[in-house]
């Protein structure tokens, strides 16, 4: 093969995929996939937005990210289903080894997408298209949903080709197919255009994918910077082809999630940050460097959103002074507002091995007086252990392995 041969897999409609599974196997004989439902919000009380649809739900016009109201007058008997964050992750989990089993060469791009590198096992397969069929055919049979694998020279073509007609489809883009494929495709399609930079397309009679390939470089970089010259290039199918298996350095450590339905208490969301801290400080451990602050954020049901930082007395990535720290700011910066999204970001990251100076905090002095100042012993070294340990049984046996009791009661831990 004389070109990078990069897939992107895709579950198709990820959340309500999963959430209809895990009811199958617990027992329930209908099928949200074969009928108008949203993953998202609350049937009572009818708040929250879509977070996922299924196929005759967008028959409907129901979009994602539109309010759970608005979804419910476009169908009254639409069938509404809260998500399960910690199942989503058990089955992102179960693909990524799945995927591994073909390929160490992948990239995660998010819980329900990724690249794989097709190149070096090309030989084991007639042709691009058959490999990317036996793969999602795979998928199917041993886990249950389906995906849609785009094939392309690079990550950008691949993902482009992923968004094809769906579901359980295999589509190319090879870059002779760019002007049939991609080029009439409204500007919206193109990757990395957001609906500002479309509407300011429009505006200067930019309306295809086709025609921004074929603008001036130069009258792009005018009016947009440096992000017009990334959208000829990628108008143009130019984009990187390196698939990233390695877990680098990162700037920056964190996650937020969209609620189903608005949190109205403290309690509830120091539930819900304490999840997000113990995904963050796992993030951090798996690329073994240590965080030096702590930023939460706020959105409330109005869309109004807000953040807060702190920075730590030691750089961590244990699960407890995160979240310690993330419950302190979330009590200095809510003002009782419904919230709609909560996330948690740490920064000024340093590598793990790198010398760290303890504070009074960390010391345990536990010994005789004469010698606990010669000889402190850090008392977070024991949470230190327990981390590592959770995640080597997490790593062998899956993320819901090992739960918290106060996610199983409703009580706080």
């Amino acid at each position: 093969m004389s070109e990078p041969c990069i897939f992107h897999i895709d579950v198709n409609s990820a959340f309500l995929s999963w959430t209809s599974l895990e009811r199958l196997e617990q027992g329930e004989t209908l099928d949200l996939r074969t009928i108008p439902s949203v993953i998202g919000g609350d049937q009572e009380s009818r708040h929250g937005v879509v977070l996922a649809k299924s196929v005759p739900a967008k028959t409907f016009g129901i979009q994602t990210g539109e309010p759970i109201a608005k979804a419910l007058r476009k169908c009254e008997s639409l069938v509404l289903a809260r998500p399960d964050h910690a199942m989503y992750h058990r089955r992102s989990q179960q693909l990524m080894e799945l995927l591994r089993t073909f390929t160490p060469d992948l990239e995660q791009l998010s819980i329900d997408e990724c690249f794989l590198d097709f190149t070096p096992i090309s030989h084991r397969y007639a042709s691009p298209e058959e490999g990317g069929r036996i793969i999602a055919d795979t998928i199917h049979e041993k886990l249950g949903f389906t995906v849609n694998v785009g094939i392309a020279p690079n990550k950008l073509l691949a993902k482009m080709a992923s968004d094809f007609e769906k579901p359980n489809k295999v589509h190319t883009l090879y870059k002779e197919e760019i002007p049939l494929k991609m080029w009439p495709l409204p500007i919206e399609d193109l990757y990395m255009v957001g609906k500002s930079s479309a509407g300011r397309l429009r505006s200067l009679g930019i309306t295809t994918i086709g025609e921004l390939a074929h603008s001036p470089k130069d009258f792009l970089e005018r009016e947009f910077k440096s992000h017009g010259v990334l959208m000829w290039e990628y108008a143009n199918g130019i984009a990187p082809s390196t698939v990233c298996s390695e877990v680098s350095k990162l700037k920056g450590v964190g996650n937020s999630t969209t609620l189903s339905s608005d949190v109205t208490n403290a309690e509830d969301a120091k539930k819900i940050l304490l999840a997000l801290a113990e995904q963050v400080s796992g993030r951090l451990r798996k690329s073994e460097q240590l965080a030096g602050s702590v930023t939460i954020e706020i959105k409330y049901h109005t869309f109004q959103s807000t953040s807060h930082q702190r920075a730590l007395l030691s750089p961590t990535n244990s699960t407890k002074p995160i979240y310690e720290a993330a419950c302190q700011l979330f009590d200095e910066l809510w003002n009782r507002t419904p919230i709609r999204l909560l996330g948690i970001r740490t920064g000024k990251l340093i590598d793990e091995g790198a010398p760290v100076q303890m504070n009074l905090f960390d010391m345990d002095f536990s010994l005789p007086s004469e010698t606990a100042s010669l000889q402190p012993t850090p008392s977070g070294e024991k949470q230190k252990k327990l981390d590592a340990a959770l995640d080597q049984i997490k790593t062998r046996f899956g993320e819901d392995a090992v739960v918290r009791g106060s996610f199983l009661t409703g009580k706080e831990e």
